[in-house]
């Protein structure tokens, strides 16, 4: 196989070029709190669009 070195200096700068970009910046903690808060929410609010029967019986028992 033969290859030329025009063939060779575009494979070499485009591995270069992609080692170059840079990487995304980690999200903030801030924008992370506020994802996790949103998130939160929206469970909630799926859960209270939920109908619940007034017979179901909790998942734990209360005792003094």
């Amino acid at each position: 196989m033969q290859i030329t070195r025009r063939k060779l200096a575009a494979v070499l700068t485009s591995g270069v070029a992609l080692a170059q970009t840079p990487a995304t910046p980690p999200p903030r903690p801030d924008e992370l709190v506020q994802a996790a808060r949103e998130r939160n929410q929206a469970n909630a609010a799926a859960l209270g669009a939920e109908p619940v029967p007034m017979a179901t019986e909790p998942a734990f028992q209360f005792k003094a």
